[in-house]
């Protein structure tokens, strides 16, 4: 059975807070320095976020989007004090405010819950001016909403935890791949939100953590997390993942997504759709937890969610002469290998998604 949970020593990831000034400022755990370091970072600068979102130092979908609605803000703040170019009048500033979000949204194309999240602060801001509001004024409903949103997917994770756990069985073992933590939102975390939830009914017996390739998201963040909340955990290479569930070590998976597409494909990190194939020749169930924000209806299926490719140097850092690499940060896993995609609206199966 699992010790006490100790979610009080898991950091809040992103936080977007005022300073002294009365400025806003956005907290950010840098999660390149983790295992060795916990280290919060903070500014005032929104590229500085566009920045720490394509290094990695913010990642996980739901993360990104709340650090994109910061960046967003801080543009605005940064408008009203006329640090930006945006001009004085309000169709200059219009423009300036569709360019700078159109940057962030564009800082990494999978997941989509950074764009779902800069539109709905740009249209805040849109909305805020059609109402007559000055830049400061702006700004501050920008503040606003972003708060919100932090509050939003926290609670959203909990349902999401509430939902997955009611699946797990007493003295669960679970599989999990990359890191769908508490680090990968706001706080919580989806499909370790679902890990917590059962942990906290007794449910869960140990967590396997898949390293992770290239960047070992598993390794250094979703093994970091566990053990920090007190929740047993194993760590292993990707490779023996078959090797536990032929055993009959594995109980169920549980992993996150980037991106769901309308039939119920999910796009996540690199990796999980082998993970799939494997628990469902092995006959274990593997379930995605992600908020219903997740879900791109505009794409029918897996075909139609663009997968971002990564430096060469995360898989090779020294070239080789006469040697390419092809490293794609994701891959989609079909609908047909989902057992059940949980959001904070209940756990559904693929085909039959309420969003």
């Amino acid at each position: 059975m699992t010790a006490n949970l100790q979610l009080d020593r898991l950091p809040r990831t992103v936080e977007l807070a005022r300073g002294a000034d009365g400025s806003a400022t956005l907290a950010y755990v840098d999660q390149r320095l983790l295992p060795a370091e916990l280290r919060i970072a903070r500014t005032r600068d929104w590229r500085a976020v566009v920045g720490a979102i394509k290094a990695l130092a913010v990642r996980g979908a739901p993360a990104i989007g709340v650090a994109g609605a910061a960046a967003v803000a801080l543009w605005a703040q940064q408008a009203a004090a006329g640090a930006t170019g945006a001009g004085t009048g309000p169709g200059a500033y219009r423009s300036a405010l569709e360019a700078a979000a159109e940057e962030v949204a564009g800082a990494r194309p999978t997941a989509v819950n950074l764009r779902w999240a800069v539109e709905r602060v740009r249209d805040g801001a849109v909305a805020a001016l059609d109402g007559g509001a000055a830049p400061g004024e702006v700004a501050e409903a920008l503040y606003d909403q972003v708060k919100r949103m932090e509050a939003e997917d926290e609670a959203a994770n909990r349902a999401i935890g509430a939902h997955g756990a009611a699946l797990l069985r007493p003295s669960s073992c679970v599989l999990t791949h990359c890191n769908a933590g508490s680090l990968a939102t706001a706080f919580f975390g989806t499909a370790l939100g679902v890990v917590y939830a059962a942990a906290a009914e007794g449910k869960i017996e140990r967590v396997y953590a898949d390293e992770t390739r290239p960047v070992g998201q598993g390794a250094r963040l979703t093994a970091w997390e566990l053990g920090r909340a007190g929740v047993p955990c194993t760590l292993v290479c990707d490779n023996m993942a078959a090797s536990l569930m032929a055993k009959g070590a594995v109980d169920a998976v549980v992993v996150g997504a980037d991106r769901i597409a309308a039939n119920g494909d999910v796009a996540n990190k690199i990796g999980t759709y082998g993970v799939a194939v494997l628990a469902r020749h092995h006959g274990i169930p593997f379930y995605v937890a992600a908020p219903s924000s997740t879900i791109d209806a505009s794409v029918a299926d897996g075909a139609g969610i663009p997968i971002e490719e990564r430096d060469p140097a995360e898989v090779l850092p020294q070239p080789l002469e006469g040697v390419q690499v092809w490293n794609p940060a994701f891959d989609v896993t079909p609908a047909a290998l989902v057992t059940r995609i949980v959001t904070e609206r209940g756990a559904f199966e693929p085909g039959g998604l309420v969003y």
